[in-house]
Parts: C-alpha cells; sequence; structure tokens
C-alpha cells in the first residue's frame, strides 16, 4: 500500500511544472490567447498542496479570462482565479511569490472586478522581505518592480 501511495505521489511531482519554467514564462502569458493558454495547460494537474503553483494557476485562469468573449465567462473566470490565489495567500501568507503574484493581477484587473485592495499591503511585504530572498527570486522580483506602476522610482532605486 505504502508503494502505491508513494508511486502516485511522485507521478504527481513529475505532472507538476517547473518553478523555473513558470518564473520564464509568467511575464509573457498574457502577450496572446495562444500563450495564455500555453500557460494555464501548465497548471492542469496542480493541486492546491504546493500554494505557489497554486497562485499562479489562479493567474492563468484569469490571464486566460483575459481573452474570454462574453462579459459573463471573463467575470466567472476572474473570479476562479482570483480564488485560487486568495487560497495561496491565506495558506502562506508570508510569502513574497505568491504576494508577487496577487499584486501583478491586481495591477492589472479592470476596476469592475473590485480586485485591487491588497496592492499596498502585497508591495510593502515585498518591500520588506525582499533581501533575504535567493538570489533568483530576488532578480524575479526585482524585473518585475521594475516595471510595475505601483512601486515608487525610490522604491524601484532600492532593488537595485
Amino acid at each position: 500500500m505504502k508503494t502505491v501511495i508513494s508511486f502516485f505521489i511522485f507521478i504527481s511531482f513529475l505532472n507538476s511544472p517547473s518553478i523555473t519554467e513558470i518564473r520564464k514564462e509568467y511575464p509573457n502569458a498574457a502577450i496572446s490567447a495562444n500563450s495564455a493558454t500555453a500557460f494555464a495547460s501548465k497548471f492542469t494537474n496542480v493541486s492546491s498542496e504546493n500554494k505557489v503553483l497554486l497562485a499562479y494557476k489562479g493567474a492563468s485562469i484569469i490571464i486566460v479570462a483575459k481573452f474570454r468573449k462574453k462579459a459573463s465567462e471573463k467575470v466567472n473566470a476572474f473570479k476562479e482565479g482570483a480564488k485560487l490565489i486568495e487560497q495561496a495567500v491565506n495558506a502562506d501568507p508570508e510569502n513574497i511569490e505568491i504576494r508577487l503574484i496577487r499584486i501583478s493581477i491586481q495591477e492589472n484587473a479592470p476596476g469592475i472586478v473590485k480586485y485591487k485592495k491588497n496592492i499596498l499591503d502585497d508591495k510593502n511585504l515585498i518591500l520588506k522581505y525582499y533581501k533575504v530572498q535567493s538570489t533568483v527570486l530576488r532578480e524575479y522580483i526585482k524585473s518585475f518592480v521594475l516595471q510595475s506602476k505601483s512601486f515608487s522610482d525610490q522604491e524601484k532605486q532600492s532593488l537595485k
């Protein structure tokens, strides 16, 4: 029985996308419907156990929603994606990457969905914990912050 459970756990890890690959693709996922769909397809087998991937899955659903035709489909998909992001934040509130994902979505969310209330909190957490992150994650965060409209020029300079 233990062997069977171990096998399924191993298989689930094989189906999970690599975080390096996801970080590389995320900034360009919203460029086109094709890139959004390709990005979202990576999260088909992602469960709620990996909170960072869960947040990316939520973001991918929201990005795909951007390209839907019907307003009702856009709103429903947006709500579904936001729910996953919030689930990830609630499960790991100090995770800077999850907060980066949420702020990136909230910055670009249309006003009608009223999903912009955490930008300041997320920004402050990112600035507070930036220096204690791994070099790879710091570079990823820095590339986001430098193009973000939520961070002041002074805050952007502090990351250089």
